[in-house]
């Protein structure tokens, strides 16, 4: 049985996948690549996406011959670089570093969208990392039951930043509102760096957030950590309790990354393209890079990364339906 490639039908929503047959092998996949290779990111640079783009930017350089060149595109949530992705030539030679914000959230929470979710086909998927919930030293809450107990005598009162509505924190917050019920108070900011700021002042009392954005803070004791909101502990943070030892379960919350191209790409690019990142996985001294970022690697197929992106968009569908999530302009 040949191969199919799958990726996403938005209207109102995720209408679900559809299945185009794979092409016979062709000269361009054959060549490819055949000339430099455009790896866009689209947010600034240092970031946790920046940081495992460029590391397997580097070993794809390497492997190819071609050098696959981050081009950093922040804005908008990340929907600037995605639109370039989204209007780049179906080549393979212009990559979108995936992320849940420009590959899911801002398309199905805006009305207006510049691109769709079938704008793009899934390629790879590098992993995810779970959110973390974070507050002030001072914070009387010290984990998950805790901190649901306090929000209980405070109906209403409980402020939770997020680096911007419709990130994947603004995400993991509504997550925890709808499994514990709770009238929770959103504070948006423009970045994770000043939401960590106030969150450590005490001027708002939690967040969620990745172990790569808060590590020195975390280190240094200036945030305490609450819970992590994954199946299973971390190995960087073994005596921190996940939300299900809790008792607080669906709240499972993560930032995870990947790779697309535009969705008319060659099958045989894909396939390509995707033998090559496994393979680069599979390399010691990039599955110990990215065991210090704290990323659960994941691998397979582009089907395996479609399935797995379609029940991010049904979830977050779901969270609007439900009125967890607000549509934005």
């Amino acid at each position: 049985m040949k191969p199919v490639n799958l990726w996403f039908v938005a209207a109102c929503g995720i209408a679900g996948l559809v299945a185009l047959p794979a092409l016979a092998q062709s000269p361009a996949a054959s060549a490819y690549p055949s000339k430099p290779v455009r790896w866009i990111v689209p947010f600034p640079p240092a970031a946790s996406n920046d940081i495992t783009a460029r590391l397997f930017a580097q070993k794809m350089s390497e492997a190819t011959g071609q050098q696959f060149v981050i081009d950093n595109r922040p804005g908008a949530g990340g929907s600037i670089g995605a639109q370039l992705a989204a209007e780049s030539a179906p080549d393979g030679h212009t990559l979108l570093h995936a992320n849940p914000g420009p590959s899911v959230n801002n398309v199905i929470m805006r009305r207006k969208s510049p691109y769709q979710i079938n704008d793009f086909a899934p390629v790879f998927f590098m992993g995810y990392t779970p959110l973390l919930i974070l507050a002030s030293p001072k914070f009387p809450a010290n984990n998950g039951r805790e901190l649901v107990s306090y929000a209980k005598a405070n109906p209403g009162k409980l402020t939770w930043a997020s680096s911007g509505n419709g990130s994947s924190l603004h995400i993991g917050l509504a997550l925890f509102g709808a499994a514990t019920g709770l009238d929770l108070v959103h504070v948006p900011y423009k970045g994770t760096v000043p939401a960590i700021t106030d969150v450590m002042s005490g001027r708002v009392d939690v967040m969620h957030t990745t172990v790569v954005s808060a590590e020195a803070q975390i280190k240094a004791g200036r945030v305490k950590v609450l819970a992590v909101a994954a199946p299973q502990r971390q190995a960087v943070l073994p005596n921190v309790p996940t939300l299900q030892e809790e008792g607080i379960k669906n709240a499972e919350a993560t930032v995870w990354f990947g790779v697309q191209v535009q969705a008319k790409t060659p099958r045989p690019i894909i396939n390509k393209l995707n033998t090559q990142m496994n393979q680069i996985m599979a390399m010691p001294d990039v599955q110990a890079r990215l065991d210090q970022l704290g990323l659960v690697k994941v691998g397979g197929t582009p089907e395996e990364f479609g399935a797995f992106i379609k029940t991010e968009a049904d979830k977050l569908s779901m969270l609007i339906k439900t009125k967890r999530v607000e549509m934005m302009d």
